[in-house]
Formats: structure tokens, C-alpha cells, sequence
């Protein structure tokens, strides 16, 4: 990988010979885990100037030119996360000559608060190309990491490292993007009594589609007729423009009641589950529904395989492909082929469902028939969650071979979010293919198809709870690293679901220095785990005052989520403490609230039964600047090491659910401070 500096400039094609797809990948980090950014992207001709409103790439326009561009979300990474981009180059306009790519913050944070700006730019085989990371970002709300530009056919890159005081709004507007004024919009919405940032949205058709968040400009009014003494005739309305405030989520309708005659009456479903009786069966089916559902419904299909370096253009997928290997044919599960200008990009599909391990000589197998056949990837598909250092198979790669074959994992869990994200909170252009989604959804979260994520905290699990209740279990057991791994997964997975649920970015905070090796990070986390007996984890979740932080004892059998909200910055002591307990009106009675005092101190505590009739009881004695309160319930944890009843998997999925639902959604944000930072305000 090169590494640049500021002004530095590289064509791709010296680099790698798969430039046609490349993803990038812009990252951070921040002391308490909370900072974070919004990337965008601008697509710009020869004058340096977007061609319409629709070349700003950005989270309400989330792909652009023609899906030559598209923004992947952010991904948890071993020392933090990151935001990724794919770039079909190919397939980019001929009139764009240059693409920038920018990240902005919000409510009054600077990218001199966060740590580690780093921008990778990796091939379509996923090897990485370029690195570029910012030394000084300053304190400024937009800042351009780096472009794509065309020099005589060529794709070549150039590390920017320019701030923009002015914001994102700043920054597009600079580029040629006509943007709707948010602060004016803002004030004539609080003068209407409703929410700064809020946009009226349409309610979508039968999958829960919404209108673009950047609509097609409407077609011009008739004029008004003109009375004697009137000079002009009224102004027409302005056309309709991208808005750098996030747009809110109107959810679909509550389903109409059901024409059944009793509740023994099924539903007719497209992907019926009624005939699975082996692991064979659920194989085959789940992955013919998933491979047919992505090339019917052409946004779904893009999102799963744009990380891959698949090109954007027309998808075929195949099933029980029979390829020659030695002297028996191999046939694997899935085939994926996506055409674009006469060009194809092949990837071979294996799949597992019901818990069931890959097997590594089937992935190589795979994998040397792709090399062979010049095919550019290998997905494997199973329940479990990947992690970066801690590959689900050991594979060998060839490197004696001009081509490369790139290997990527895929999570049912993730598959699942993408489609809830969809359908649930983004749209889909068309109602048939919300229906089909929908379809989808309901197949892979049937308890007979075997696609529910992951499941089991493996082999290690109960020799190491029994060695912490007994005290046996030392530091540097490696029995401890493999639930620190497992812990891990269920961590990303709880983000995936809840995510997809809310319709909001869900991630794991990791609260190391970017670059740490994952190695090392786990073993010091397995180490506390032996002296300590607790596994812990935070999530941010967006639009929320803090992170919800999961602390499960193994000492004691008991789950603990938590989170920490500042007191209100204005009025007394007690009209603090009031207010909270006002916001908290149908929280549960066995609510834990402890008072945060000034130092890292910590006041009183009590339930929220307890302290209902008597807020004041929150305020310290002694005297103490509050500066916020800790909200935490307690549950008891399942000890299986699955998902049953008594699983701990699904004891962890109730905990997390229930602290959501009853306490944080009952929080008021706005203007709200974090206990250890600045304004949490409206985007």
C-alpha cells in the first residue's frame, strides 16, 4: 500500500491491474468513542462543477451516476469504524472528470476533536492501494480527504487534506450544488411549532416506500390571472433541493385487519418454509430466494455486492453450477454475474445455514477454481459474523498467479438489515419489489430457515463460566480469547438488528487507537475478562444522548444496560433532576438512576420507584456540580451458550431491546449535553 502526503498525486492503473471497481474507505477515531462524521461525495465536469443537484452524493441521495458511486454505511473495524464508498470507475459518467470526496461533522464538533482521519483506497480484490492519513484537520465542520480525476483516460488519485469552516452545506455550494438554506427552514419550523431538521415525508406504497429524499423539480404552475394594476404576475414556486439536513422517516401504515375467518388461516408466502427437513434443503432454498431477490430488485442486489467490486450494471445469479475440479466436478451453492459495457464479474457463492461451520477445503476448492477460470471473488454466506484479524477459514493464496481472487464473508444478519433497511426506512422505487423484500424478510427470520445469525458462543463458553465461578479460569487461556471473539460477533450482530429495526446506524464502539492490532486488543480483553469475570460493550446509536453501554457478569449472572445523560445545562439542581425523572414517566419502576458528579464522582442512586415522589433525593448533600446521571436495569442472564429460551445470545437480544424501548426512546435530545463532551444537536 503507498502511502501519500498532502498534494500527492498517483495513477490507479500503477497500482493494480483491477482498478475498474475500487472501494474507499474514510476512518477515525475519537477519545470517548462518540465522535463521528457523514461522508459525501460530489460527482464534477470539466469546470469543476456538478452537473445537477444529482451529483451530490450524500446520505439523502446515497448513489449517484447511474450507481457508479454509492455510499456502503459504516463498518465496525478492529480499532473503530469506518465509512466505505464504492467507485464502479467503468461506469462513471464520460462527462465527470473529477469525484471528491468530503465528510462533514455537526452540532458545532470539528474534525480537529477527532483522532486518526485516515483515508484507504482498495482495488476490487480488496488489496489495498493508497493510504492517506490527515495530520492536522483543524477546526473546521467539512473536510475534502482526497479525489478521483481523469488524466488522458486514465483514473488517477491526489490526497487533498482541505478543511471548509462553512460546513457541508459550504462546501457543496462551492462545488455547484443548490441547496436549501437549513438554519432559515429550521426557524420557520420552530415558529410552526414542529422540529428543527423535519421534513414532511410521504408514506410509501404497500413495502413502506418513501418519495427520494431529492425530488425531480415539479412541473411549473399555471400563472395566475393578472388584474388591472398588477406589473408582474407572482413568482413560481422554486423547484425542489437537495437538503444537507437529515431527512426523518415517516414508517408505513399499520397493516389493514385480515380477511381470515380465524387465526389457524396462513398467509399464502412466495418462499414457503413448510417442506424444509435437512440442512441440504435449507441451503438450497436460501440461497435460490436470496440470489433471485437480488437480481429482481436491482437496489438490493447493488447494496450487497457493491463492497465486493462488483461493477454496477445488469445482475444474473445461478444456482447448482456444476464447474470442473480435478476428477469430480465442484458445484457451489450460488453463482453471481454482473455485466457492465460487455464486461463480466463472476463470483462463486457458498453457502451455510442452521449454525453449520464452512469447510475449508470446499472455500479452496472454490477459490482455486476462480483463480483457474479468472472469476473475481468467492462470498461465502453463513450465521456467523466475521471479524477483521480472525478469518472463518484459513485459505492459501497463490501468489505465483497473475490473477487475484478476492474472499469476502456475508452474515445472514446482514443480509436481514440491508433488506429492513429498505424497506422499513429508505424505499424502493417500485411496490412489487418492496413486496418481494418483504417476502425475503419474512423467509430468513422463520425459525425453519435457518438464516437467524449468530447463534452460539461456542465450545468455550461454559468451561470458561464455570472457571470464573470457581476461580480457576488464568489470564492468557486461550479458551477466554475465543469468547472475547464470540462476544464480539454477538456485539455486531445486536448493532445489525437493532439497526435495521430503528432505521438508524447502530455501531459497537471501540474505544483503542486506530491501527492497534486486533490480536493483541483481544488478548488484553480476554485477560480482564479472567480477573474481572464481565464481558462489556458499548453502542452508539444515532439520535440518541449517549452510548448504551451491555456489562454482563458472569460472577453474578446478571445484564446490565446502562446509559449516561447529562444533566440539562440551564436551570437549578432540582429542576434537573425533575426534568429527568418527567422524561422517564413510563420507564420501568426497577429503574437504577445514579447522579454524576463533577471529577468522575458518583451521588446518590436509587429506582425510579423510590424517587418518583422524591426527585430531590438525586441531589447530593455535601453539595457537587451534577454534571449527569447514570440509567441502568438489571436482568438475569441465560447460561446456555445458543439462542434458546434460556441462551445467553437471546437474553443479551430481551436486555438491549427492553433498556431501548422503555428508557432511551423516552430521552429528549435536543440540546442535550453528553456528559464528557459538547451539544448533541439536530443534523
Amino acid at each position: 500500500m503507498q502511502k501519500m502526503v498532502k498534494g500527492a498525486n498517483v495513477g490507479l492503473g500503477t497500482l493494480s491491474d483491477d482498478v475498474g471497481s475500487v472501494v474507499m474507505s474514510l476512518g477515525w477515531s475519537s477519545p470517548s468513542g462518540e465522535g463521528d462524521a457523514d461522508v459525501s461525495v460530489l460527482l464534477l465536469d470539466g469546470n469543476g462543477k456538478v452537473r445537477s443537484d444529482s451529483d451530490f452524493c450524500f446520505y439523502n441521495n446515497p448513489a449517484v451516476g447511474n450507481g457508479s458511486v454509492q455510499l456502503l454505511g459504516k463498518s465496525p473495524t478492529a480499532d473503530g469504524n469506518e465509512d466505505r464508498i464504492s467507485f464502479d470507475l467503468d461506469a462513471v459518467p464520460p462527462e465527470v472528470e473529477q469525484i471528491v470526496v468530503a465528510a462533514s461533522r455537526y452540532g458545532g464538533s470539528s474534525f480537529g476533536d477527532l483522532n486518526d482521519l485516515c483515508l484507504k483506497l482498495a482495488d476490487s480484490s480488496g488489496d489495498g492501494l493508497v493510504q492517506f492519513s490527515v495530520e492536522d484537520a483543524g477546526a473546521v465542520s467539512a473536510f475534502i480527504f482526497g479525489e478521483l480525476y481523469r488524466r488522458t483516460g486514465e483514473w488517477k488519485f491526489r490526497a487533498v487534506g482541505q478543511g471548509y469552516a462553512s460546513g457541508l452545506g459550504g462546501l457543496a455550494t462551492d462545488f455547484g450544488v443548490d441547496i436549501d438554506d437549513d438554519e432559515e427552514e429550521a426557524r420557520e419550523e420552530e415558529a410552526r411549532g414542529g422540529d428543527p431538521g423535519e421534513e414532511p415525508v410521504a408514506r410509501g406504497q404497500e413495502g413502506g416506500g418513501r418519495e427520494p429524499v431529492v425530488p425531480a423539480p415539479r412541473a411549473p404552475e399555471p400563472p395566475a390571472p393578472v388584474t388591472a394594476g398588477e406589473a408582474t404576475p407572482p413568482e413560481p414556486k422554486r423547484r425542489a433541493r437537495p437538503r444537507t439536513a437529515k431527512k426523518k422517516v415517516t414508517l408505513p401504515r399499520a397493516t389493514r385487519k385480515t380477511l381470515a375467518e380465524n387465526d389457524s388461516w396462513r398467509t399464502a408466502r412466495l418462499f414457503p418454509l413448510s417442506t424444509l427437513r435437512s440442512d441440504r434443503e435449507r441451503e438450497m432454498r436460501a440461497t435460490s430466494v436470496l440470489l433471485s431477490v437480488m437480481t429482481q430488485v436491482p437496489e438490493f442486489g447493488r447494496r450487497l455486492t457493491a463492497g465486493f467490486g462488483a461493477p454496477a450494471g445488469r445482475m444474473e445469479t445461478f444456482t447448482e453450477v456444476s464447474l470442473p475440479h480435478g476428477d469430480s466436478p465442484r458445484r457451489p451453492d450460488g453463482v453471481i454475474r454482473v455485466e457492465r459495457a460487455g464486461k463480466l464479474w463472476t463470483a462463486l457463492v457458498e453457502t451455510k445455514t442452521n449454525g453449520n461451520a464452512l469447510k475449508p477445503d470446499q472455500v479452496q476448492a472454490y477459490m482455486d477454481i476462480a483463480a483457474r477460470r479468472g472469476y473475481e471473488a468467492v462470498i461465502t454466506l453463513s450465521n456467523d459474523v466475521a471479524l477483521e484479524g480472525s478469518p472463518l477459514v484459513d485459505v492459501r493464496i497463490d501468489g505465483r498467479r497473475k490473477h487475484k481472487v478476492a474472499l469476502w464473508h456475508l452474515s445472514w444478519a446482514e443480509v436481514a438489515h440491508q433488506a429492513q433497511m429498505l424497506i422499513r426506512h429508505e424505499g424502493v422505487v417500485n411496490a412489487a419489489h418492496a413486496w418481494l423484500l418483504q417476502e425475503l424478510l419474512h423467509y430468513l427470520q422463520h425459525e425453519q430457515s435457518g438464516c437467524h445469525g449468530f447463534q452460539n458462543m461456542g465450545a468455550a463458553w461454559v468451561p470458561v463460566r464455570k472457571g470464573i465461578d470457581d476461580e480457576t479460569l488464568c489470564q492468557g487461556d486461550p479458551r477466554a480469547t475465543e469468547v472475547i471473539e464470540s462476544w464480539e460477533r454477538l456485539v455486531r450482530q445486536v448493532c445489525l438488528r437493532l439497526g435495521g429495526e430503528l432505521g438508524q446506524k447502530v455501531l459497537p464502539v471501540q474505544r483503542t487507537r486506530r491501527g492497534s492490532d486486533p490480536h493483541a486488543r483481544r488478548a488484553e480483553l480476554a485477560d480482564r475478562l479472567c480477573s474481572q469475570g464481565r464481558l462489556e460493550a458499548e453502542l452508539r446509536i444515532e439520535g440518541t444522548p449517549g452510548n448504551l453501554a451491555i456489562a454482563a457478569d458472569l460472577r453474578t449472572g446478571k445484564l446490565r444496560t446502562s446509559i449516561e445523560v447529562a444533566a440539562a445545562e440551564q436551570g437549578y439542581p432540582l429542576n434537573r433532576a425533575k426534568r429527568l425523572i418527567r422524561q422517564l414517566s413510563s420507564a420501568p419502576a426497577d429503574l437504577h438512576i445514579e447522579t454524576l458528579l463533577e471529577g468522575d464522582g458518583v451521588g446518590p442512586r436509587g429506582t425510579l420507584e423510590r424517587l418518583r415522589p422524591e426527585p430531590g433525593d438525586l441531589l447530593p448533600k455535601g453539595g457537587g456540580e451534577i454534571v449527569g446521571f447514570r440509567l441502568s436495569l438489571f436482568k438475569g442472564m441465560g447460561n446456555g451458550r445458543g439462542s434458546a429460551e434460556t441462551g445467553f445470545i437471546r437474553s443479551v437480544d430481551e436486555a438491549v431491546d427492553r433498556f431501548h424501548a422503555l428508557v432511551i426512546a423516552q430521552l429528549d435530545v435536543r440540546g442535550a449535553r453528553r456528559p464528557g463532551g459538547g451539544v448533541e444537536a439536530a443534523r
